[in-house]
């Protein structure tokens, strides 16, 4: 009688029986010193390319100040992000540094306050997302339009790099240089920028032909009930419209690690977002869930930690140099002399460089997370593996295989790495 054999599990590839825990990968990726660098860059290009726009349409009441004071005094937000202190929990960042002495400082404040994956996500949608509104005029539209295609020529480079990055090392766990990274995003820097657009051009195209024309009639008594007799067909346009929307909004994450991840052009991207982003909502939106908790507990650890090393620095010279004087620097230095207002300066451009690090983790974790995202929802409509990415023929990225094989004299299989300097002999069968 022969006994059955009772397998016994040793171990659970909880990576495959749960594939969307790659997205907790993702932190170490955010975290480290590349992705860290490029968007701290990124970030502080962005909001200083905003102050200049906002400064060149600070002639018009109604134009200035458009996007908050993420334009107006960039580096008061990213100062009031990270405080000079840790504090757990870190909620409430209106309150997390002490009064400011500058009245205009009270009202520093920035969508992208918000945490974990949305913050960045509303933050470069702002611009065009503000355009929609009624009231804008001409004026109100080039501001805001022009601040968005900053963000995107800014970001189309800066993330194409790190989801390039996130791509490989996600994919098939190899490590891709830095400067590998932005030579990729050069190269398809054009896919990236024209990718986002395509809905945009899309929404603006039917708003004119079929909408703004057709609705200058409704200026006159006769106009008005011509154009409310045909008013359905606005409407099924404002349908189409509204899908487009909500392609753009939703959508536009997924289009960077796309050509990323397969590196094709800007009309793949534009049809795979829209391919999963319909036929794959709900996992969509699971993932994305996923996402922002991690990455809210995330900007909770990395905050506090760039907090603790302002405070634990300030707190050391405190003891050379008095609490009070250490206060007064940290403040600005505003009743010192030039020479010491100087040096507080100085000393407050390294501290806000330490917190600039902090507020990039929060775009670099976004586009890892959305490349971590895309990977997922490429596996569950079109069946790929997780580990199938293309690998750029920059030489200075290491590529593994075997090499050709041939044989010598004998017969025998040789790799070509190993050939001694003969000539080799072709088979009886090659001709």
């Amino acid at each position: 009688m022969v006994e059955d054999e009772q397998g016994v599990v040793r171990a659970v590839a909880w990576s495959e029986v749960l594939p969307w825990l790659r997205i907790y990968r993702t932190f170490r990726l955010a975290v480290s010193v590349r992705v860290l660098l490029l968007a701290a860059v990124a970030t502080a290009i962005t909001l200083g390319g905003w102050a200049l726009i906002d400064r060149v349409f600070s002639g018009e009441k109604q134009a200035a100040g458009l996007l908050g004071d993420a334009a107006r005094r960039p580096w008061v937000v990213v100062d009031r992000m990270v405080p000079n202190q840790p504090q757990i929990p870190f909620i409430d960042y209106a309150s997390a540094t002490e009064p400011p002495t500058d009245p205009g400082d009270a009202a520093a404040a920035s969508a992208s306050d918000q945490v974990g994956f949305l913050g960045p996500w509303w933050e470069l949608l702002q611009p065009f997302w503000q355009a929609r509104e009624l009231h804008r005029g001409p004026t109100d539209l080039a501001h805001l339009l022009l601040a968005g295609l900053w963000s995107l020529a800014t970001w189309a480079f800066f993330g194409g790099a790190i989801t390039r990055i996130a791509a490989v090392e996600l994919s098939c766990e190899e490590r891709v240089g830095l400067m590998p990274a932005l030579r990729y995003a050069c190269r398809k820097w054009r896919a990236y920028f024209a990718a986002p657009l395509f809905p945009a051009v899309g929404i603006a195209g039917i708003t004119i032909v079929f909408v703004l024309i057709p609705a200058f009639f409704l200026r006159y008594e006769w106009g008005l009930l011509l154009v409310a007799i045909t008013w359905p067909i606005a409407l099924l346009f404002g349908l189409i419209m509204a899908v487009l929307v909500l392609w753009a909004v939703f959508g536009w994450p997924l289009m960077f690690p796309t050509i990323s991840t397969e590196g094709t052009d800007s009309f793949d991207a534009v049809s795979r977002s829209y391919s999963y982003l319909f036929q794959r909502p709900l996992h969509y939106l699971f993932y994305a869930l996923v996402a922002t908790v991690l990455g809210t507990l995330g900007w909770l650890l990395v905050a506090n930690f760039a907090a603790a090393v302002i405070g634990m620095s300030n707190w050391a010279a405190s003891w050379s140099c008095g609490a009070e004087r250490m206060s007064e620097i940290i403040n600005g230095g505003k009743n010192l002399l030039q020479v010491g207002s100087a040096g507080a300066a100085v000393l407050g451009f390294w501290t806000g460089c330490v917190k600039l690090l902090a507020v990039g983790f929060l775009y670099g974790f976004f586009f890892t997370a959305a490349t971590a995202i895309y990977l997922l929802l490429r596996r569950d409509v079109d069946d790929t593996e997780l580990d199938e990415v293309f690998l750029d023929e920059d030489q200075s990225e290491e590529e593994y295989g075997v090499p050709p094989l041939v044989t010598d004299t004998a017969g025998a299989p040789l790799a070509t790495d190993d050939v001694p300097e003969v000539v080799l002999e072709p088979d009886d069968g090659d001709v």
